[in-house]
């Protein structure tokens, strides 16, 4: 898929500059248990290095282990500045760029966070292999987003998409599909999380060669 890098849509940086404020009104208190329950699978008994791909307003932040060392990235400045006030209590370095070409090394961290970005990013599958590229071998993918079942219709979604993802998001990734394009990662769990399950909270584990 040939989609326009995320940083260079300058319709999605404009839209997600206007929604900034917005946003925590909207979702944070509707989704607040689901991350909890999806950032619960992070280790929290040594300190790690931690990628937060796609960190938005900081929802996650207070729900994170304090003992690791974050790194929060997102592609647009507005949401970062909003996130910063929630990261004070963490060990948080903050980087403008886009979840679709990560600017850090391969095997930088233990675990990546993929909260709503996934489905977000105009290539899915290139946000996964980008994370799974900077994740060390026998670490962790955490991701909580919306994605649709191989073979499952859902008509309304599907017809929206052409417009949310011009503007937001993405209303029709078979994250099955996805990961069949990203090798050595493994399913360690997939459970429902919102929405009869069209939120799910899935765990992948980079394997070890």
């Amino acid at each position: 898929m040939n989609e326009q890098p995320y940083r260079q849509n300058p319709l999605l940086r404009l839209s997600y500059s206007l929604i900034a404020p917005l946003y925590d009104w909207a979702i944070e208190r509707p989704m607040r248990e689901a991350r909890r329950v999806s950032l619960a699978a992070l280790p929290n008994k040594v300190a790690r290095r931690v990628l937060v791909s796609g960190i938005g307003t900081g929802l996650d932040l207070p729900l994170l282990p304090a003992l690791h060392h974050y790194t929060a990235l997102d592609f647009n400045a507005a949401m970062l500045s909003r996130a910063r006030p929630r990261g004070t209590d963490l060990q948080v370095d903050w980087v403008l760029g886009d979840s679709m070409a990560l600017p850090f090394s391969d095997g930088h961290f233990d675990h990546v966070v993929l909260h709503l970005i996934t489905a977000v990013v105009p290539d899915p599958q290139r946000c996964l292999s980008e994370a799974a590229r900077v994740l060390k071998p026998g670490g962790t993918i955490i991701l909580f987003d919306k994605f649709l079942r191989p073979g499952q219709a859902a008509p309304l979604r599907r017809w929206l998409t052409p417009l949310s993802r011009r503007i937001a998001t993405r209303m029709d990734v078979i994250f099955e599909e996805v990961l069949q394009q990203v090798p050595g990662l493994e399913v360690l769990s997939d459970v429902p999380l919102m929405a009869g399950g069209w939120f799910r909270g899935i765990v992948l584990r980079k394997i070890s060669h």
